[in-house]
C-alpha cells in the first residue's frame, strides 16, 4: 500500500481544495466521502470509488485486505484529521466519481411517488430532505434550480450516507415540470395561494409533493402549473414550517394514503 506521511504532499493538499471548494468538486468531478457507513451506502449506490485514504490503524488486516490495493493510500492521523469533516474518526476517506443527475436517468415504478425541492439553498436542509426521501422510500428526488453544490461535504454528513441511496435527478423547473406532464405524474405544490389542506388530497395516483424554501416558498411556475396547490395547515403564530419537516409530513401522508403495507 502507498503511504503519504506529509501534510505538504500536493495530494493532500488537493484533497484539501476538493474538501473545501465546489468549483474543483465540479472541475474535476470528484468528491469526497468520509466514513465507514458512508462508502457502504456510496458502493450500494454505484458511486465509483477512485481512491482510498486509510489511516491503518482503525482496520484489522482481515479489514485492509477487502479493499482494491491499486486504490489504496495509508495516511497518517495527522493528515486524516486535517481532512476530516466530523470530529468523529473512522480512519477512511474516499476520493469519488459524482454522477450526472440527468432526468433522462430516473427509473420510475408504475406508480410513482416523487419529492422536489425547488431551490434549497442551506446544505442541513437538503441533507435532511435526502434523509427524509430515504426513510419513505419514495421513487426518486429531483431538485429543481438547485442553489447548493450536492456533493458539498455538509450535505452528505446532513443526510447521513442518504445522498447515495436515492435516485436523484437535477434540472431548472421547467425541464422538471416538462418530465412530470410527459409521464402523467399529478402535481402537488406546497404553498400558500389558492391551496386546499394536504391531507384532503389524493395521492395514491403518481403523484409529485414540491416543496420550497421557508423565506420565498415556492416559484411561481410550480403555482401555475400545478395540479393542486396544498398547504399544512398553522395552528401556532408561524406560517410556515422547516422544509424538511413539511416534506416528511406530505411524503408519510402519501404513504400512508397508498398503505402500510409498503413500509415494510
Amino acid at each position: 500500500m502507498k503511504q503519504i506521511t506529509s501534510l505538504q504532499n500536493p495530494i493532500i493538499k488537493s484533497l484539501l481544495l476538493l474538501q473545501e471548494k465546489s468549483k474543483v468538486r465540479k472541475q474535476t468531478d470528484t468528491f469526497l466521502i468520509e466514513g465507514k457507513r458512508e462508502i457502504e451506502l456510496a458502493h450500494k449506490g454505484n458511486y465509483e470509488i477512485e481512491t482510498y485514504f486509510i489511516v491503518r490503524d482503525f482496520f484489522s488486516q482481515n479489514e485492509l485486505n477487502q479493499f482494491p490495493q491499486e486504490k489504496c493510500v495509508e495516511i497518517t492521523r495527522e493528515i486524516y484529521q486535517k481532512l476530516a469533516y466530523r470530529d468523529t474518526t473512522e480512519g477512511i476517506i474516499a476520493v469519488t466519481k459524482s454522477k450526472t443527475h440527468a432526468l433522462s436517468e430516473i427509473k420510475l415504478s408504475a406508480n410513482p411517488l416523487l419529492l422536489i425541492a425547488e431551490s434549497i439553498e442551506k446544505p442541513g436542509n437538503l441533507g435532511a430532505i435526502l434523509r427524509t426521501a430515504d426513510a419513505a422510500n419514495i421513487d426518486a428526488i429531483f431538485i429543481a434550480d438547485p442553489k447548493t453544490d450536492l456533493y458539498n461535504p455538509n450535505i452528505i454528513r446532513s443526510s447521513v450516507g442518504c445522498l447515495f441511496t436515492n435516485q436523484i435527478a437535477m434540472g431548472s423547473s421547467e425541464e422538471i415540470i416538462d418530465f412530470l406532464k410527459l409521464k402523467n405524474i399529478a402535481i402537488f405544490a406546497a404553498t400558500l395561494q389558492n391551496s386546499n389542506s394536504y391531507h384532503k388530497e389524493d395521492y395514491t395516483i403518481p403523484s409529485a409533493l414540491v416543496v420550497g424554501t421557508e423565506a420565498t416558498g415556492l416559484s411561481e411556475i410550480w403555482r401555475k402549473e400545478s395540479t393542486q396547490n396544498i398547504i399544512i395547515p398553522m395552528q401556532g403564530e408561524i406560517d410556515s414550517m422547516n422544509v424538511s419537516v413539511a416534506a416528511a409530513i406530505l411524503l408519510f401522508e402519501a404513504k400512508r394514503q397508498r398503505g402500510f403495507n409498503e413500509l415494510i
